[in-house]
């Protein structure tokens, strides 16, 4: 899988990456030492899962997983259960009509799925970025979780954002773009740098940031 780089695979890819961070950035360190064993957080791939993150936008956890039980024991969760539908149904299972149009656009995408899994992270993003729905933040998260790359990172999520200003002792919360230039440094371990800081943002914070 050329271009493709580290996939994360198992704890003891977790554990590599982490042991690398202290040594690369030392100010890690507090978190690494609080929060461990970092977390594996490996999910599935493919059309469900985009689907899921899809209905999990802007909804609370609890009114997400009501709405996706609803589509799984409807079956409406393969595109082409999602083509044969329409937005009446898809509304009638809880999806809003801007979901809805989202989960029609998904299911005629006609993402390969297996292809990404050999895709370099670049083409990754912006395949699923070309859909309707899904943004960067979605694609990034898809790329760490689902597909299990180890040097991406998503900095415009707010709890990235916060724990590197508790982690860091920063002035102010930093913006997507000046974390994105931050992470550049925890490269090639990016994905686990991100999986430290969502951790320290529950210790901190004593609440999930993802």
């Amino acid at each position: 899988m050329a271009g493709v780089g580290r996939i994360i695979e198992s704890d003891a890819c977790v554990a590599e990456g982490a042991d690398w961070l202290r040594r690369a950035d030392p100010r890690f360190a507090p978190a690494l030492d609080a929060c461990a064993p970092l977390p594996l957080r490996r999910r599935d791939d493919g059309f469900a899962q985009l689907l899921s993150a899809i209905v999990s936008q802007q909804v609370s956890v609890a009114s997400a997983s009501a709405i996706w039980g609803r589509l799984q024991a409807a079956g409406m969760v393969t595109p082409e259960a999602i083509r044969a539908s329409d937005e009446t149904a898809l509304r009638a299972l809880g999806l809003s009509r801007q979901k809805a149009a989202y989960a029609q656009a998904l299911a005629t995408a006609e993402i390969d799925f297996a292809a990404l899994r050999r895709a370099p992270d670049a083409e990754v993003i912006a395949t699923l970025v070309a859909v309707k729905g899904i943004g960067v933040w979605t694609a990034e998260i898809y790329a760490m979780f689902s597909l299990g790359r180890a040097d991406v990172f998503a900095p415009g999520d707010l709890a990235l954002q916060e724990a590197a200003r508790l982690l860091f002792n920063l002035p102010e919360r930093p913006k997507d773009r000046a974390l994105r230039q931050m992470a550049e440094a925890w490269s090639p371990w990016r994905s686990v740098a991100a999986r430290a800081l969502w951790a320290y943002y529950k210790h901190a914070k004593a609440r999930e940031g993802i």
